[in-house]
Order: C-alpha cells, then structure tokens, then sequence
C-alpha cells in the first residue's frame, strides 16, 4: 500500500528532510524527502503493516540537534481507508533553538567599492561582500531594495525606496566585468578608463554612472544579444516572468521615446495594453526587438543575483532584501494594473522626530478591496518572486499592511494625513465626548479639493473630514500642538485629549489586527524567507499581536524604544523573535547619533552603559565595540549592524568624516542616495586585524 508521507516546513539553505520510520523490532530506516519549493516536502512508501515515525532535518550534511527531531507519530494504514497522511506544519523559523542567534551586516549594493566596480556596487561586489561577511563568522548579509527606479535618467531616481517595477531588477547593478568583453578594443579602452575616473569619486555619480553602464550594455547587446535571446536559458527565463517582464520592456520603451516616465504625459499607450503582449512576445515582430533590449538586461541581471544567490548559500550567509511598502506613482506597476492603486491618496509617515511635518513619500495608496478580492496575488507574485534571490526579507513600513498615513492628492505637508482605512468619529461621537458643536464646526479643516493649492490656514485646526466621507472625522495629528487646542476650555481640551488617545491607540485596535489578518499570513507563508518588518513608529498594540501570531522577527533600536515613556531601550530585554541594530539606512550612523545631542549621550552613557564621569566626543573605537557587543550579546535571533557601524570601531580604518556615512535624510524626499564604502571591499578582506576583531566579537556573542 503507498502511502504519501507530506510536510510544510519551511527550510533554511542546506537543509534536507528525512522519514525516519520505526518497525517493531526496533530497526529504523531514514527516507530522503523531495522539495521542488523548499515548503512542502514529501514521499511515498509501500507499507502495509502498522509503525512510528518521525521527521529529522540534517543541515549541509550534518545532523541537527535534538530539539530538531519532530516528535513521533503512530500509524496503522488498516485502520483507515485513506492511506494518504494529513500535511504537518513546520517551520524552520518558528522552531530554531534558543541557541540559534546570527550576526549579520547591512549596506546597500549601490555603496558597495571594490577594485573592478564601475563607480556604483554591483552584484559582483555583493559576492566578495558574502566572503568578508562568513569570514567574519557572520551568517547574515541585509541590503535596501535593488528594484529599477529608472523614471527620468536624473538623480531623483536614486531613491531605492520608489521602484518602477517591485520585479525588475535596476540595471546599475549589472557586473559589466563578467559579461563578454566588447571586441572594439578602443571602444574597451574606453570605457576602462571611465570606469576608473567613477570608481575614484568619493560619492556615486547616479548620471554619469547609470548612463554609461546602459551605453556599454547597449554595445554588449548589439554584440551579443541575439545569440543570447535565443538560448535555451533565456527562453526559460521569458516564460517564467513574461507577465511582469513584457509590460515592463514596453513600459521601459515608451518612456524612453517619450522622454519621461510619467505615463499620463504621453500621446498614447496610457495605460497598458494587454492585447499587445502577443506581438511583444514573438521574437519576429518589429515590436519585440523595440523592447527586446530591456529583456536582455533583466535576464542577465537575475543571473548574475542568482549566481550570488547560490553562492552565499554555499558560504553559509543568508541574504535578506528589502521589500518597500510603496512603488512609484508614474511607475510601470501602476501602468499595468492601475486597479491595485489608490491615485487619489500619497502614503506617507506622520510626524516624529525626524521630520516635524510628517512624511510624503508620493507613493499611491493601495486599494486594498480590490487586492482582496483576487486574494492579494499581485502580493504573492512579487514575494515569490523575492525569494528567487533571498532566505530573509525586511518588510519596510509593515505598519502599512494595518493602515498607511494617508495624505490627500495634491497636498504635501504630512500633517494633513489621517490613517486609513480607520474607525472615524461621528459628529455625535465628539459632541457626547464634550467637544461642542461649535466648537467641532469651528476647528474642523474645510475639505481639502484638488485645485487646493494654499495649506497654510489648516495648520490651526483639531479636526480633518475622512477622505472618503466627509461627513465623519479624524482627529487632526499633533493637534494638541495647535492655538486652536490652546483656546480650548479646560474641560474642552480634557475631552480632546480623550479623545485623540483613543483614537490613535485603542480604538482602531481591533480592526487594524482585522485588517493585517486579511493580508499578512498569505504572504509570510508564500515562501520559505524568514519575515522581518520594520515595526517603528506610531505603533498600535495590535501589530505585536499580528507578528506574534505569525512570527514575524520586529525591530529593535535602543535609540528609538517602543515604550514610549523612557528614553532608551534595553537591548537585554530585547524579545527572542526581533532583529537588533544600532543605526539603519534612514538614522544616523552610530559615530553621528554620538555627537548630535551631547545631553542625551552623556545620559546614554551614565544610565545605559553605567559609564562614570563625561562621555568623551568624539566616540571612540574602544566604546564603539562595547555598544556593538552589547548588541551581539542580547536575546534577539538576528543583530545586524551597518557596516559604518562596524568600521567605527577601528580608528585608523573609519571615515574621518562621519557625517560622510549618512545613507538618508528622511525629513528630505528629494535627498540623493550616493554615500559609497570609502575603502575597497578587497582591501577590507585583507586586513586581518579588522575581520579577527569583528569575528571576537561575534564569537563572544555566541553568534557563529
């Protein structure tokens, strides 16, 4: 009798599931089981007698410890009629022992330096990082998004964070040293040499960079594209991404020819038209050798990252991307489906103290009915298509996936988002809390229409209309900062402070978990990635619940505590389930958040160090390793510090100028995104005294 022995278990690179089946007379034997996803794992046998079983994982050939064995199951196939076995749910995640805690380094691919770059990271660079990481005896290498962001060939496409296209991988990225050489040797000539006057720059010079790779790939491809579209390995990659990638290619064409990537300012084509995919996809239309050139890059660029792939899996290092919680609001995701996005609203943050107006990212917000309804496959396509490339990801913004700070079209302060979607109050409501309703008509923001140009007069009101239904209201954020709130009676600004307080904390509880729980389990369980989210911010209590419940890792900064009532966090206290940093792309480094507020570190340096006497400025390198280490020794499964984070604590090897390092200013959105590695990634692999420091320190930490 066959019977289908099947589990859901989420694996790690280099693992491998066994059937161990127990016989009566005390012998075993252990089946091999097959995955084709790395999910769901599966064999058969021919048993007709009754036995126990269990599972058991080995990793890269070796058994796992004991707490992996999966506990044993009796079964006797003459006791039932189905032979076929119910799947077992497992997860490589949920269940790492306590002892599973891993050390890891985060930087972006565009600031990447090696010898051979051309004056941007590659995914070359990001193979010789994966070997300074494992010989670090870190496990861990954490990038930003590596999407096309290409809409107007300026540097305002710099911003990783606004992609085109959340499949298409950016062309800056492609390592030209490994493709064919050219076979124009002045043309060769060339090019080396630009590539060394980029390679020198201090910061990335996007232009100049991203139009002489596309110059050079244009040669390659004149060179060497027909032979390469009409392989076997190419084919195989068209019909696999041919739903994103044909749009894409035309997307990419059409913007182009037109000279701009905003596609309402074209003649035609204004929205995607399904019809053409035929003719786009037959190698003998006119059509497909318009666009073929945009497929050739994104083929050889989803080699080259799953060649890194694979070989950091050899390594031991696990790759972790970056998934924004936005795309481009002219981009080519909104081109071809326009009916996943809401073209009225930008997403953006409310304000914090890192931009006291709040945050514009210009992103659309998403119409989360319509994504629902097809049981958010546009989700599980671009996750799927992640885990190509990567075994953990970051989920920017997870806040997002409860509700997003929306602010209206065309406004740009963020003080005049509200979140959505959320409970709003009725008139009723504010009146019975003690707000009159003079008082309500008085402090209400008039609504805001497209033509509105002038925001200034709403800065002093309590009150902002719902989006959709202006008949109901948000309390207006920051509110109790306005004059308006300070010419409130006494018993007026008690009903006002009630009333925000559970607005922004409690009321929405419930119905944000509802919300996250529509969208949040499908997607986590749609690859075998390990989930992260970036949960910081003007977090409600129901996004603990939701991560809690599914296992997603949170974030922890001692710098910014969740609790809201003390100034620094306790890395000691830090939950099992949760990545530990100091700084990331968006904060100062750790050398700049030192010297920014003289005060606060000196409080730092008494309360949280138990340091005696003045905290000395600059930092150190010496202090710089004890605040890392005390990173590297707390509960979290995942610390992962910036790589000028880690370079602080070397002297001699840091950047004179730490204000040099700063990835982002989020309070700009029109910041360009250039700091680049000031050192050579080969140079940082030779020097052996820096890679036995950090390799201590990391072995201290019980992290190896």
């Amino acid at each position: 009798m066959n019977i289908k022995f099947e589990i859901e278990y989420r694996t790690i690179y280099g693992e491998d599931l066994f059937l161990n089946v127990l016989e009566s007379d005390g012998s075993q034997t252990r089946y091999p089981m097959s995955t084709r996803d790395g999910i769901i794992w599966s064999c058969e046998l021919g048993i007709d007698h009754a036995f126990d079983y269990f599972y058991s994982v080995t990793w890269q050939g070796r058994e796992k410890r004991s707490e992996w064995v999966f506990c044993p199951h009796s079964f006797d196939p003459t006791e039932i009629s189905n032979p076929e076995l119910p799947a077992v749910q497992r997860d490589f995640w949920m269940d790492a022992p306590e002892d599973f805690r891993v050390a890891g380094t985060l930087i972006p691919v565009f600031s990447l330096r090696s010898r051979r770059s051309f004056g941007v990271g590659d995914f070359g660079d990001l193979r010789q990082m994966v070997d300074w990481v494992a010989s670090t005896g870190q496990r861990l290498l954490q990038i930003l998004p590596i999407n096309d962001t290409t809409s107007s060939h300026t540097w305002t496409d710099s911003y990783p964070y606004s992609c085109i296209s959340v499949f298409a991988l950016h062309p800056q990225y492609v390592e030209l040293g490994a493709l064919p050489p050219l076979k124009d040797e002045a043309e060769r000539k060339r090019f080396d040499k630009m590539r060394q006057d980029l390679n020198s720059l201090p910061q990335i010079d996007y232009e100049c960079v991203n139009t002489a790779k596309l110059e050079y790939l244009r040669l390659i491809y004149e060179q060497e594209g027909k032979k390469t579209i009409a392989s076997a390995a190419f084919k195989t990659f068209f019909a696999e991404n041919e739903r994103w990638l044909v749009p894409y290619a035309q997307y990419c064409h059409l913007r182009d020819t037109y000279g701009t990537g905003d596609f309402s300012q074209w003649p035609d084509h204004q929205q995607w038209d399904e019809a053409e995919r035929k003719a786009l996809s037959s190698a003998r239309n006119k059509a497909f050798k318009d666009v073929a050139f945009h497929y050739f890059i994104q083929f050889i660029l989803a080699e080259q990252l799953s060649s890194v792939h694979a070989y950091a899996r050899t390594r031991g290092v696990i790759l972790k991307g970056d998934i924004p919680i936005g795309v481009a609001r002219h981009g080519c995701d909104v081109w071809q489906e326009p009916r996943y996005f809401n073209l009225n609203g930008q997403a953006g943050a409310p304000p914090d103290d890192f931009a006291e107006d709040g945050q514009n990212w210009g992103f659309p917000t998403y119409n989360w009915d319509e994504m629902l309804r097809d049981g958010c496959q546009w989700w599980e396509r671009r996750f799927r298509n992640m885990a190509r490339y990567f075994d953990a990801y970051r989920i920017d913004h997870v806040l997002g996936f409860f509700r997003i700070w929306e602010i209206p079209m065309p406004v740009k302060s963020g003080l005049f988002g509200q979140f959505s979607p959320a409970l709003a109050l009725s008139s009723d409501e504010i009146i019975r809390a003690g707000i009159s309703e003079e008082t309500l008509k008085n402090t209400t923001a008039p609504i805001i229409k497209p033509s509105t140009t002038d925001e200034k007069p709403s800065t002093n009101y309590l009150f902002l209309r719902d989006h959709k239904n202006p008949e109901v209201f948000h309390p207006r954020i920051s509110g109790k900062k306005t004059q308006a709130y300070s010419c409130l009676s006494n018993e007026e600004q008690h009903a006002y402070d009630h009333l925000y307080e559970d607005y922004f904390y409690h009321r929405n509880n419930q119905f944000w978990y509802e919300e996250a729980m529509q969208k949040l389990p499908k997607l986590v369980k749609a690859t075998r990635m390990l989930c992260c989210a970036e949960d910081l911010g003007m977090v409600p209590a129901c996004v603990q619940w939701v991560m809690d419940e599914l296992g997603i890792l949170s974030l922890e900064l001692e710098s910014m505590p969740k609790e809201s009532w003390v100034r620094f966090g306790h890395v000691e206290r830090n939950p099992r389930r949760s990545v530990a940093t100091i700084s990331s792309h968006d904060t100062p480094t750790l050398r700049m958040w030192w010297d920014e507020d003289y005060e606060r570190t000196q409080d730092y340096y008494n309360s949280i160090l138990q340091m005696e006497g003045s905290a000395p400025h600059p930092l150190s390198g010496h202090l710089a390793r004890h605040i890392i280490q005390r990173h590297l020794d707390c509960p979290s499964m995942v610390c992962v510090i910036a790589l000028q984070d880690w370079l602080a604590t070397d002297e001699h090897l840091r950047l004179k100028d730490a204000n040099a390092e700063r990835i982002n200013i989020p309070a700009n959105p029109r910041h360009y995104w250039r700091y680049r590695m000031h050192l050579n990634i080969e140079d940082l692999k030779n020097d052996k005294s820096f890679t036995e420091g950090i390799k201590e320190m990391v072995i201290k930490g019980n992290r190896i």
